[in-house]
């Protein structure tokens, strides 16, 4: 600086207050001149300058497409000094067909994909106006808008365009500014030009009919909207949450597979996302019904093929789809414009009357161009008539004049004319003496007199202003129109977890440390009665499979606890697990107490109006309705009663007309009618069912039906099929009679369950060996028998649990998967597996019971037992 130059004065300013005050400076200039549409236009500033630009190079949809380098070019130069990496991309969306509903730029090239493919450099594209853009444009030259100096003030650019295309709702607009944003869903022009129509002639209309008639946003990709509910209260207050599903129909492929194919997709979702994450879903093994997908899309649209394994449910695969891919999205609509450039949050109805003041004052606007050109032209050609009608003395005055200026002032003086018609007068032509043109003066200026006479009547009168309103929309709808794009479904509901998870018996294994885990029944080959089996799990040392049931993944399951409580699961939350793992602990699943074991699973799929009867180690039973089980917490419930001493071993569902055989430890088994327990409530203790000699337990209760027959398997591997007819109906409450022969060989008894000839046998062993028999293999023997070897056990290993269930085989030979088996779940054996009798023959005949091994007193003596029901 100069040493002669005085020191500029310093202003002390907190901190704080010049942040604060440069913050909101920034604030509004990105919310007014960057990231917010205005409402009239629905322009961005960068958008509308892009227009302009074009305009002034002329490049109408009747013109040659020009190098988009060079509408950058001109764009930056003239109107917007942001740099062409601002400027490029956004003229690029004004030409992609699948983010504007209807485009505003026509492209020529590489202008990037749905697949989110980036466009072609700008030096290689070229493009023009599209027919949209011309009507935003229309009669900007007749001082419809307002114009202020550009960036260097080097030229004037408009304010906002005369906009006759309602662009904001018909393409809408999205945008991030600082504290807000905007997202405005795009419409359909047809449904917008009567919506406008309707504010028009009935401005106290509702929202409700107006949503008659503008039905919900329309978007370029198609697709569905999912309800109203969102787009309702979108229009009335200005936000609203709508959900966007992919449309889709599905196909017969070959080899009888279904396959789903998806042609119109969620607006703003990339195509390539979707193929990713659906191949996600696979390759994460999150969905196992999908056999391929591929993209078959060409330029006559959209077309994704997900081709679902044969067998498989297409519409468990399409829920699957729509919650874990964008082929279901939400679609948050927030429509915030610019008005008065104030940002505001508009509802639909405010954004058409504001495109229709807008329209208005264009009109007027035009109007007050138009009269003042018509009324100069008019004041021209007064004068030029005038000068015909005495042309002699014009002449005479022109030819005395010694200069121009005089000649107009003379002409002016006598004839009380204006200086611009003097000047008129000099200039015109001597054709215009001719007979043919004085007639055209004179029929010109009478043209002109009734259109001035027409635009001050538009002025006066408002609603001259809405007719011409109503029809440039009548004219744009015919020329411009079309059908809707996306359909309107109903509501759809949050997907239930069910809804995304199919439907197949698995067989689902818990361990006696109490990890638990579900398996497909696929996992295991059917074998020969007497093979080795495959191993189930890699279990822990000291820790063995304890029990094992099939269900449906859709199914609840109840566990009874040996405490008498019981804890309500799905199957399908229960973990999918390979066949070599341990499990997950169910501490994890259920709330159980310290030392609370489960005793009993029972898969059930409603609560309907059927029963549960229990059974406890010491022989007590009690009937409870099923329903009574339908509301468990977390904490689980009190499912029974139980002594101190006394433990819950099993759990069936009944119908309530069922015979049952509950049998023991060392073979006994007694058969009675389920009707001699009357029904009880949870917290009942129950009666009698079976009295267990000295030493002995009950250990498993079953079903009575005519058709199968009872098997009862004892842990060293043997057992045995039984008719049940073997079992003749006793009271409740006695000792019962022989079962199956116990013994060194056999061991104790570790499950019964009532089989068909086609079931099949699933056997777990202490080590978490099982194998898969046909029951059929199994001979049917007497009542007392010792039954046949079922499986080779290795040195110190024992069988822990047995499950049964229904198969079928196929055509090809291959194992149907097996419905879910009605009877009680099994329940392992949990005391000393050492030998329990003397051995014996494979098979023995049957032989009388012991004295009192049976009984058949009569209800209220020694064999019925005590009432223990509270």
């Amino acid at each position: 600086a100069p040493k002669d130059a005085q020191p500029m004065p310093i202003k002390d300013t907190l901190i704080e207050d010049e942040v604060k005050d440069s913050y909101l400076n920034y604030a509004m200039s990105v919310i007014v001149s960057r990231a917010l549409p205005d409402v009239r236009d629905g322009l961005k500033p960068s958008q509308r300058r892009i227009l302009i630009a074009m305009n002034d190079l002329g490049l109408t949809p009747r013109s040659k497409h020009r190098k988009c380098a060079k509408i950058v070019g001109e764009t930056m130069g003239n109107y917007h000094p942001h740099g062409d990496q601002s400027i490029y991309p956004t003229l690029v969306r004004l030409a992609q067909d699948f983010v504007c509903r209807y485009t505003l730029v026509d492209s020529q090239g590489n202008f990037g994909s749905i697949d989110g493919d980036p466009p072609a450099a700008m030096r290689y594209t070229e493009a023009r106006m599209a027919d949209f853009a011309t009507l935003l444009i229309e009669d900007l030259d007749k001082n419809t808008v307002d114009f202020v100096p550009n960036f260097d003030e080097s030229r004037e650019e408009p304010t906002v365009l005369p906009s006759k295309f309602p662009n904001l709702i018909c393409n809408g607009s999205s945008g991030i500014a600082v504290g807000m944003a905007t997202n405005i869903p795009p419409h359909n022009l047809t449904e917008v030009c009567d919506g406008i129509i309707k504010v028009i002639n009935d401005p106290d209309v509702a929202v409700e009919d107006l949503m008659k008639i503008v039905k919900g946003p329309d978007f370029p990709t198609g697709g569905y909207i999912c309800g109203m509910s969102g787009v309702t209260e979108a229009y009335k207050t200005g936000r609203g949450l709508v959900t966007l599903r992919a449309k889709l129909h599905t196909e017969q492929a070959k080899g009888g597979k279904v396959s789903i194919v998806f042609t119109e997709i969620p607006y703003n979702v990339n195509k390539t996302r979707i193929l990713e994450t659906i191949a996600a879903l696979v390759k994460e093994g999150r969905t196992e019904s999908i056999a391929d997908v591929r993209d078959e899309s060409d330029r006559e649209g959209i077309r994704v093929v997900v081709e679902v394994k044969r067998g498989e449910e297409e519409q468990l695969v399409i829920n699957q789809l729509y919650e874990n891919t964008p082929l279901q999205v939400t679609f948050g609509i927030n429509m915030v414009a610019l008005v008065r450039n104030q940002p505001r949050t508009l509802g639909l109805k405010e954004l058409l009357q504001h495109y229709i003041d807008h329209r208005v004052e264009v009109i007027r606007r035009r109007t007050q161009f138009l009269l003042e050109k018509a009324e100069a032209e008019a004041h021209i050609l007064e004068g030029l008539v005038i000068a015909v009608a005495n042309i002699d003395e014009v002449i005479e005055i022109i030819k005395k004049a010694p200069t121009i200026p005089a000649a107009e002032a003379s002409l002016v003086r006598r004839f009380n004319l204006s200086v611009l018609q003097a000047q008129a007068i000099l200039r015109m032509q001597l054709q215009r003496l001719v007979g043919l043109e004085r007639d055209k003066l004179l029929s010109d200026l009478a043209a002109l007199r009734e259109k001035i006479a027409e635009y001050r009547a538009i002025l006066a009168d408002s609603g001259l202003v809405l007719d011409i309103l109503r029809e440039d929309l009548y004219e744009m709808k015919e020329k411009c129109g079309d059908k809707r794009r996306t359909e309107i479904i109903a509501e759809v509901q949050e997907f239930a977890k069910e809804d995304l998870i199919a439907e197949e018996d698995v067989a689902v294994m818990l361990s006696h440390q109490g990890y638990i885990k579900r398996m497909a029944l696929s996992s295991y080959r059917k074998q020969r009665r007497g093979g080795k089996g495959i191993a189930s799990a890699d279990i822990r040392e000291g820790d063995f499979m304890e029990r094992i049931f099939i269900a449906n993944t859709h199914d609840y399951i109840l566990f009874f606890t040996d405490l008498g409580k019981v804890y309500w699961q799905k199957v399908y939350d229960i973990p999918e697990l390979s066949r070599a793992s341990k499990g997950r602990a169910i501490v994890n699943l259920l709330t159980l107490a310290e030392g609370e074991k489960i005793t009993s699973t029972v898969p059930v799929r409603s609560f309907d109006s059927r029963f549960l009867l229990m059974a406890t180690r010491r022989g007590t039973v009690k009937k409870t309705p099923l329903e009574a089980f339908s509301r468990p917490k977390r904490g689980g419930i009190r499912a029974i009663n139980l002594d101190e001493d006394d433990r819950l071993i099993g759990v069936v569902v009944t119908g309530g007309d069922n015979r049952v055989v509950i049998g023991t430890d060392n073979g006994m088994s007694i058969c009675f009618h389920e009707k001699d327990i009357r029904s009880m409530g949870r917290t009942a203790a129950g009666n009698r069912g079976i009295r267990p000699r000295k030493g002995d337990s009950a250990r498993g209760l079953v079903l009575v039906d005519e058709n199968k027959t009872l098997l009862t398997v004892c842990e060293r591997g043997f057992g045995k099929r039984t008719p049940f007819s073997e079992y003749r109906l006793q009271r409740r409450g006695g000792t019962g009679v022989v079962n199956i022969r116990t013994g060194n060989r056999n061991g104790v008894v570790v499950g019964m369950k009532s089989v068909g000839e086609d079931d099949e046998l699933l056997m777990v062993t202490i080590r978490g060996m099982m194998v898969r028999i046909p029951v059929g293999t199994v001979r049917q023997t007497l009542r007392n028998a010792m039954g046949v070897k079922l499986i080779t056990l290795e040195e110190g290993d024992k069988l822990v649990s047995i499950a049964s269930l229904a198969s079928e085989e196929g055509a090809n030979g291959h194992d149907a998967t097996p419905p879910v088996e009605g009877a009680a779940a099994p329940v392992a054996h949990k005391g000393d597996f050492s030998d329990a009798g003397p051995a014996g023959d494979e098979t023995v005949t049957d032989e009388e019971p012991a004295p009192g091994s049976e009984s058949d007193a009569e209800p209220g003596e020694e064999g019925d037992g005590e009432r223990l029901d509270s």
